[in-house]
């Protein structure tokens, strides 16, 4: 079955720089585009941030382009968001999304803080 499996979130101060990590299994995932979404508490999912199968095109929301940096890993099956400049509005749950045979699979989610 799909899995997506988000690390490295943390408490970062304003100003610092965070690496996240998605880790997927379960399809063919050079064939896949994958995003990243993020929810902050009491708020709507927003979108992130995408990335094409072959990792040459990535898009980014106004709110974290020239911050955020989206890439892959196809022999890892392994999505990444680096995360610079942080602010305290960056601070949410960050998940990995992809879309497979019609079908959306998220993973679990993980939890950035920015707060000094």
């Amino acid at each position: 079955q799909v899995q997506l499996v988000e690390s490295g979130g943390d408490l970062v101060q304003p100003g610092g720089s965070l690496g996240l990590s998605c880790v997927a299994s379960g399809f063919t995932f050079t064939m896949c585009g994958l995003a990243w979404y993020r929810q902050a508490a009491g708020k709507e999912c927003e979108w992130v941030a995408d990335i094409s199968a072959d990792g040459d095109y990535t898009y980014y929301a106004d709110s974290v382009r020239g911050r955020f940096t989206i890439s892959r890993d196809n022999a890892e099956h392994t999505v990444f968001l680096k995360l610079n400049s942080l602010k305290s509005e960056d601070t949410a749950v960050y998940y990995c999304k992809v879309r497979w045979n019609q079908n959306d699979y998220w993973g679990q989610g993980t939890q950035v803080t920015v707060s000094s």
